[in-house]
């Protein structure tokens, strides 16, 4: 017969058996739950190459906590973005000016129902070579005036007395591009730019045209200015008030006209409503879309926009 001391500790490491299985019960249902709530699936998404890096940080960030969505960013320009958004290519289009009435009638054609959300400000930026010592400021009219074509070949010294007769060369996002458009639209008034700009979906090689050449002009998103301003040079821009830098400030508040803009994401609604990763995503973006849009470079905008962004991306579920 086994003794009371005996007994005691028989007792005493069964309880902890039980305890530990009780332990281990519980660590596997937390375990299996954490499984349940990681997320699978895929979130296309392309467009504007000027939203780019706001949604490239977005989409880093978001697969670190759901590393098993697989969220892809690409940059094939407003336009392009549009295109692949209409014929079923992607969840997500990315837009640095709004829909245009023909697309919105091709997505409707489609039976494609979608959203539209602010994500953050932009302030176009014009820059030149850094070896420009001449280039102070630049009025509206005269950049419509250096930009438009006109059957001549532009020199520096056609657009202000006492500028040198050097050729101007021309570097410009593609004409797929919103921020194309966008400068068409308030700098060109709808007139033919210049014949002989390079054009590029790609603002890298923007930055490598103006850095290259020291007649070069060029114009593309603040972030891409902010990203290489030690080897660019920004140009103020004079809209009647004086000339003005674009800033933060200059953007947030309007200043900065008329090449400060909004910039935009599209989602499909039955995308948000259908697929749980898309969904996810979107809460996510809009939630942190103004830090991590200050964080590439942009300008956020006030918080009570993505408090109403995220209950709009709620609502849509």
């Amino acid at each position: 017969m086994k003794s009371l001391k005996q007994l005691l500790a028989t007792a005493a490491v069964g309880s902890a058996l039980l305890l530990g299985a009780c332990g281990s019960d519980e660590t596997k249902k937390d375990a299996d739950s954490d499984q349940a709530a990681e997320l699978q699936g895929e979130v296309n998404i392309d467009g504007s190459s000027t939203v780019y890096p706001i949604m490239e940080a977005i989409a880093e960030e978001y697969m670190m906590e759901q590393p098993k969505v697989n969220v892809t960013v690409g940059f094939s320009g407003t336009g392009g973005g549009f295109e692949k958004f209409i014929a079923g290519d992607t969840v997500i289009s990315n837009a640095s000016r709004p829909i245009k009435d023909k697309e919105v009638e091709k997505l409707e054609a489609e039976g494609i129902d979608f959203t539209e959300f602010k994500i953050a400000n932009d302030g176009l930026s014009i820059v030149v070579n850094t070896d420009n010592d001449f280039v102070d400021y630049l009025t509206v009219d005269e950049l419509k005036k250096m930009w438009v074509q006109d059957g001549t070949t532009k020199t520096w010294a056609d657009i202000r007395e006492g500028w040198p007769k050097e050729e101007i060369k021309f570097f410009s996002p593609g004409t797929d591009s919103g921020t194309f458009d966008y400068f068409n639209e308030v700098i060109l008034e709808d007139e033919p730019m210049a014949e002989s700009a390079t054009l590029s979906e790609d603002d890298n090689v923007l930055v490598q045209g103006v850095t290259g050449d020291t007649n070069a002009v060029g114009y593309f998103g603040y972030a891409y200015y902010l990203e290489n301003k030690d080897k660019l040079k920004v140009v103020p821009i004079d809209n009647g008030n004086g000339p003005v830098e674009p800033t933060n400030e200059t953007v947030e508040t309007g200043e900065y006209a008329p090449l400060s803009r909004p910039l935009y994401i599209y989602v499909k609604n039955d995308a948000v409503a259908d697929e749980e990763s898309v969904y996810d995503y979107m809460k996510f973006a809009v939630e942190n879309a103004g830090d991590l849009a200050e964080e590439v470079g942009y300008v956020r905008l006030p918080q009570e926009d993505y408090d109403e962004a995220f209950e709009t991306v709620e609502g849509l579920r």
